[in-house]
């Protein structure tokens, strides 16, 4: 049968109704893919652009990105930066702030990135996953000026796809 005549809606819907319904299948079992919106996890993800592969968390560790629940209703997808008994520390690649949780209201953990419009998943288990992840939460001291230089002057002259 011809699928000529297909035609594709993208549908917005706000994170605070979305979410919960992603948390709730992610609790059935189910593995679930987001397009990602804001630009928290800047410069490797992009706002509308990329995509996260998710499931339900279990023994989140600290460099792990994850889905988390930080108020009722609003979810960040960000990286653990410390784990201190049942609180959780979060900041986004993007962000030079922190964000705080309980481990139980991390809801999502992270498989993997598709991104730039590529098919092929970037696992968080990867070696090319781990290795930027290691390096970039390292780069903490000077990412300010990292981010300053991306927002800058690299946007400007080579736009996300």
């Amino acid at each position: 049968m011809p699928q000529d005549n297909i035609q594709i809606t993208e549908v917005k819907i706000a994170n605070s109704v979305l979410l919960p319904e992603i948390v709730s299948l992610l609790n059935e079992g189910h593995t679930v893919t987001l397009r990602l919106r804001g630009f928290s996890m800047r410069p490797f993800l992009e706002d509308g652009r990329d995509k996260a592969l998710l499931t339900k968390s279990v023994n989140p560790k600290v460099g792990d990105p994850v889905l988390a629940e930080i108020e009722s209703k609003h979810f960040v997808l960000h990286r653990i930066i410390r784990i201190d008994g049942e609180n959780v520390i979060l900041r986004g690649d993007g962000n030079l702030g922190v964000e705080y949780c309980k481990l139980s209201d991390v809801k999502g953990a992270v498989i993997g990135f598709y991104r730039k419009g590529r098919e092929k998943l970037d696992r968080t288990d990867g070696i090319k996953w781990r290795t930027y992840s290691w390096f970039w939460m390292h780069l903490y001291p000077i990412r300010r000026y990292l981010l300053a230089f991306y927002r800058r002057i690299w946007l400007r002259f080579f736009k996300p796809l």
